[in-house]
């Protein structure tokens, strides 16, 4: 069984204008509202492949009932905590036509959650058992501790469960250690985690190898209209190009990858499994939502 976890579920209003001014008052084009939160995008996209998960994390309010209500009706199982006080966040995603004013986000905080509702995530989490997939992703509220992926890890070491990792700075680097499946860092996450400038392809490489002795088994290292990089267990270096389509939405398509190549390696093939992964992250990117079945299909023709 595949789970997902997302500590900060949120539903996205997004709102498409002509021009985006400071100060001034908008009518918009066009509204779109969706479920969002990293776990979850991963769990929506891999029900378009017609692959079973669940969805796992807190939420609150009404908000958070409708975050479950929507993830459900797309198909996916839910195990959330309910917290007791506050509402799931809404964020704001504005988008402008005119190419100067490009996206802005306004992300909200999410409620507080106790350390109670805590110790409920853990328990459901003990249940897990080998051959399962767990996949961490996003950042977590301020309400929880830095250290709440590496407690996790801790819980469930030992016991055959293979651990994706899609999270940036020390919330990535404190897992190594445990031997992650796999991680997913961008090309700025990268940089990012070793304070350096990377220039070239070979830069990438001999950085997303520095994870690898660090614990990682396979390294994911997406970088835009530059393609991606896989690093795989078995010592290869696996490249993927870029797909071609015009780009109207940022948020996702990293989800999307993730989902793509989790779809693509049931067989172990993990060539493929880039490929689809790539697929699926220029499939969000290419769309007001999330990566669909056929776009991606569509994609992996120009990757094949």
């Amino acid at each position: 069984m595949i789970y997902t976890v997302t500590f900060n579920p949120a539903i996205d209003y997004v709102v498409q204008v002509e021009e985006l001014k400071k100060g001034s008052i908008h009518r918009s084009i066009s509204e779109i509202i969706l479920c969002g939160g990293k776990g979850i995008n991963v769990s929506l996209v891999l029900a378009e492949f017609g692959i079973r998960s669940k969805a796992l994390g807190f939420i609150a309010g009404f908000t958070g009932k409708e975050i479950e209500r929507m993830v459900r009706e797309q198909g996916v199982e839910t195990d959330f905590v309910e917290l007791k006080n506050g509402c799931s966040r809404i964020n704001i995603k504005l988008r402008s036509l005119e190419k100067e004013s490009g996206e802005t986000d306004i992300n909200g905080q999410g409620p507080t959650i106790l350390e109670e509702e805590v110790q409920q995530l853990y328990n459901k989490l003990d249940k897990l058992k080998e051959g399962d997939l767990l996949i961490l992703a996003g950042s977590v509220p301020n309400s929880l501790p830095d250290s709440i992926y590496e407690k996790i890890l801790t819980r469930i070491s030992g016991k055959g469960i293979r651990v994706i990792v899609d999270a940036a700075k020390d919330l990535l680097r404190n897992v190594l250690k445990y031997q992650p499946f796999l991680i997913k860092p961008n090309h700025n996450e990268l940089e990012e985690l070793f304070g350096v400038t990377l220039k070239t392809s070979e830069d990438i490489v001999e950085y997303a190898s520095k994870l690898k002795e660090m614990g990682a088994k396979n390294v994911l290292v997406s970088m835009a209209e530059n393609g991606a990089v896989l690093l795989d267990e078995n010592g290869q270096i696996l490249w993927c190009n870029a797909c071609k389509g015009t780009v109207k939405n940022s948020v996702g398509a990293g989800d999307s990858m993730v989902a793509g190549f989790v779809a693509g390696m049931r067989n172990g093939d993990y060539k493929y499994a880039l490929k689809l992964g790539t697929a699926a992250g220029g499939a969000a990117a290419f769309s007001d939502g999330l990566a669909e079945k056929d776009k991606i299909f569509a994609l992996l023709e120009q990757l094949s």
